[in-house]
């Protein structure tokens, strides 16, 4: 069409769009039937596995339909947490997650830089949806990040991260409190006839009305985000797609824990150890030395990684046994209480008339 009329390319395509739409919401409306033959209701096909990646911490595949991605779980220390700098102040994440969406996955070519808006508002909207089940540092003192690579996208990538999230932090071995799915909702409005569709492709998200995501566990909503074409939508027809959501969600669940239905009892043998102990805060000084001169030592000597609060907490991170055992030694010996009667060897640097300095 375009050789036959040069110039009036964009029109052309513009008339096959709207061509396109009207037979796509025609076949939904008056012969109640998807583009891809399933029901209203209907999930597509899932499929998921986890320990794809053995080197990972934690990885996990699952696949929707044509929707797939790969999320890796990784746990690292407080030093690894993403510092905020913001007008309100400074702040400190210990989960974070990040979402890819790579041009393949559509089928195209361009080149890898930084992320654009969607992969940031997709992997804030999938953080939040897993953010509630993540477990208190107090309990699980790890800084713990995703990565969810999306390998190819026909609809909801953003949902799909949250079930493969999910999947790589059970496989991780993080004991999170329950598992979270997601499903995104569509909504054909023509005049009084309303239809709601469970787990849209990418023509449906496209040339419907709603864009509805919702995430959760069996117990309740995570997250949610809506996008409409339309003026509004009634309560009546947000009842429906929540209730319609639910059933779908709570089928994602079942073939997610058909794979993996708890977080695995260990970490991961790749995974950093943690170990946790007290000291007198008044040894803080002594364990960091003059100008950090003591625990970098220990941290150079060793390989671990140190933490310590002013409470006196101290937490070490090894993926070595062997090498937390000679760091907790070592910072014993630099913080232990001297005890009367009991015989020590060093060296007397300086005597005083009140003692001396060893």
């Amino acid at each position: 069409m375009a050789a036959d009329h040069p110039g009036r390319e964009q029109e052309i395509s513009e008339c096959l769009k709207g061509l396109e739409k009207e037979l796509i919401r025609t076949l939904i409306i008056k012969e109640k039937r998807r583009i891809d033959g399933r029901t209203f209701e209907e999930v597509r096909p899932i499929s998921c596995s986890v320990g794809e990646l053995p080197r990972t911490h934690g990885s996990a595949v699952f696949t929707r339909g044509e929707t797939q991605v790969l999320a890796v779980a990784t746990l690292g220390s407080s030093e690894d947490e993403q510092r905020i700098e913001s007008p309100a102040g400074q702040r400190y994440k210990h989960f974070m997650l990040h979402y890819n969406f790579t041009p393949y996955s559509v089928g195209e070519v361009r080149p890898l830089r930084g992320p654009a808006r969607r992969d940031i508002g997709h992997g804030v909207l999938a953080e939040r949806a897993l953010a509630g089940v993540i477990p208190p540092v107090d309990d699980f003192p790890y800084t713990i990040r995703i990565v969810s690579d999306v390998l190819e996208s026909n609809g909801s990538s953003s949902m799909a991260t949250v079930c493969g999230g999910s999947l790589a932090m059970m496989d991780a071995g993080i004991p999170i409190r329950d598992m979270v799915a997601g499903v995104a909702m569509g909504l054909i409005k023509e005049n009084d006839e309303v239809i709601i569709l469970s787990d849209i492709l990418g023509d449906e998200d496209h040339m419907g009305d709603m864009d509805f995501k919702v995430a959760g566990t069996e117990e309740g909503i995570a997250a949610l985000q809506m996008d409409i074409k339309i003026s509004g939508i009634s309560r009546d027809i947000l009842r429906k797609a929540l209730i319609q959501a639910k059933d779908a969600r709570l089928f994602i669940l079942g073939k997610m824990k058909e794979v993996i239905d708890h977080p695995r009892k260990d970490l991961s043998q790749y995974a950093p150890k943690i170990i946790t102990f007290n000291i007198n805060p008044e040894k803080i000084r002594d364990l960091i030395g003059p100008g950090g001169k003591h625990i970098r030592g220990i941290i150079a000597e060793t390989g671990v990684k140190i933490d310590v609060d002013d409470s006196g907490v101290v937490n070490i991170f090894s993926s070595s046994g062997k090498a937390a055992e000679d760091a907790i030694k070592r910072i014993r010996d630099l913080t232990k209480e001297a005890e009367i009667g009991k015989i020590y060897l060093g060296i007397v640097k300086k005597i005083m008339d009140f003692g001396a300095f060893v």
